[in-house]
């Protein structure tokens, strides 16, 4: 696998956690709530004009609607109801964006729905057709975040989008390259030297220490850090020294 001499850097934002001003300038790319799950008009334009003062690329971050759970709660969907899903926060999105002279550049799905689709190819395929159909594909094509060698990921390159393998810095993996549940004991890592270090296992190596110890090639073209915990500036803080004492530069795709 070849080294690689750059990597992304994403983060979730605009869920009303206060981290955001703090923790958009540390990163290169943004996912943005987009009502659903969290966030709403205010939250969205403040994450906007933050990313597009700091030059983060902006993306659309669509889950179920359920505040409650955060998103985090699995919740039968059909695939047409996936699409619209997907095809209802972007326009939200965009529509805040625009206004703010800024451009939504890609979609990653949030939370359940994220998992969901990483494993079912039918919710998976009705992502890739919402973002295929796209009215705007033809101006301004978005791009696809997915986890790394999943059915998502997979599907969004034989359908000929943009895909971006995405892996986690701050979660924990399974032996079959899967993040492990949220319900099992240590999925989130929760130390940031740990955190760090993984990030850094990733980006250079392209290889994670699964739960059970078995060593799981990941490719990664950005890797996340979540937004919603406190620790999540000190954690990018963390993240950022590591890569670049390695000599790994972070810079948003295709920059």
């Amino acid at each position: 696998m070849t080294k690689p001499s750059s990597i992304d850097l994403n983060a979730d934002v605009g869920e009303g956690t206060g981290n955001d001003a703090q923790l958009i300038p540390l990163v290169t790319s943004v996912n943005i709530a987009c009502g659903a799950h969290a966030g709403g008009p205010e939250e969205m334009r403040a994450a906007v004009s933050l990313a597009y003062d700091f030059g983060a690329s902006i993306g659309a971050h669509p889950g179920f609607a359920d505040r409650e759970h955060f998103g985090r709660k699995e919740i039968a969907v059909t695939p047409a109801e996936a699409t619209a899903l997907v095809t209802s926060q972007v326009a939200a999105l965009r529509a805040v964006a625009r206004a703010l002279g800024a451009r939504v550049g890609h979609v990653k799905l949030h939370g359940a729905l994220y998992n969901m689709a990483s494993r079912d190819g039918a919710l998976a395929a009705a992502v890739v057709e919402a973002l295929c159909r796209d009215p705007e594909r033809g101006q301004n094509p978005l791009s696809l975040v997915a986890l790394s060698g999943s059915v998502l990921l997979q599907l969004g390159r034989k359908a000929g989008l943009t895909v971006i393998a995405e892996a986690f810095a701050d979660r924990s993996y399974e032996s079959d390259g899967s993040l492990t549940p949220r319900s099992k004991q240590g999925a989130v890592i929760g130390d940031a030297e740990l955190a760090a270090a993984q990030a850094l296992s990733i980006a250079r190596d392209g290889r994670v220490k699964a739960r059970g110890g078995a060593v799981v090639p990941v490719e990664a073209q950005t890797l996340c850090l979540h937004g919603d915990k406190p620790e999540s500036v000190a954690f990018a803080t963390r993240v950022r020294r590591e890569l670049r004492m390695a000599g790994i530069r972070i810079k948003r795709p295709g920059a």
